[in-house]
């Protein structure tokens, strides 16, 4: 099993992005919006939670999230540290949070069940790591063993140090850059950098592990 390619993101222009929403306002607003949609989408589809996944859809995230960054363009405008993708990625993810927190609430509140907390974002992008990178490895008659390793993956996964994982998840499956990373957890580019590449190498030995247990699908 081999760790998935690596696709980065352009690097940032922190004072081009504010020129160009200065100049343009809310048509440059729309415009870097757009721009930015597919990725948006990607990250949203990633940290689902897997149990609300069949009931919320990515455009409806963004929909309330492009909503909440209109209301408050004026705080990036006035000079947030990040670049513009960071900081709308950041205000997604809030939004994703607050739906999934009311999605659950509701079913709660409908089923009488007890309310389980949403998992964090470190122990939502394991299993999401875990399903994506098995999810062309097995067959649907595979099914069990493929649980099976999930959950093997998984627990490995939250074995490590949860920025590594966390550099992991957003260099690979949200494919953010170097750059963006660091600006995310608040760390030099040469550190966020010098965790990745630790990162890579445990999940190489994680993915090695698993593949001498259980053999070629």
């Amino acid at each position: 099993m081999d760790a998935p390619t690596l696709c980065n993101n352009p690097e940032p222009n922190f004072p081009d992005e504010r020129a160009q929403l200065l100049a343009g306002g809310a048509d440059a607003l729309a415009d870097l919006l757009q721009q930015y949609q597919a990725p948006l989408e990607r990250i949203v589809r990633f940290r689902l939670a897997p149990v609300l996944r069949s009931r919320i859809e990515p455009a409806d995230v963004l929909q309330e999230a492009y909503f909440d960054i209109s209301r408050r363009i004026q705080e990036y405008i006035d000079g947030v540290p990040v670049s513009f993708f960071v900081w709308i990625r950041q205000k997604t993810l809030q939004t994703l949070i607050d739906i999934q927190r009311k999605h659950l609430s509701e079913k709660r509140d409908a089923n009488r069940e007890v309310f389980t907390a949403l998992p964090s974002h470190g122990q939502t992008s394991s299993l999401s790591i875990a399903k994506l990178l098995l999810d062309d490895i097995t067959s649907p008659s595979q099914a069990a063993v493929r649980a099976e390793e999930i959950q093997e993956l998984r627990s490995a996964l939250e074995s490590m140090n949860e920025t590594d994982r966390e550099v992991l998840a957003m260099r690979h499956f949200e494919h953010l850059n170097n750059q963006q990373v660091a600006e995310v957890l608040g760390l030099s580019p040469t550190a966020a950098s010098n965790r990745y590449i630790r990162a890579a190498v445990k999940l190489g030995e994680i993915l090695k592990s698993l593949s001498s247990r259980h053999g070629p699908p």
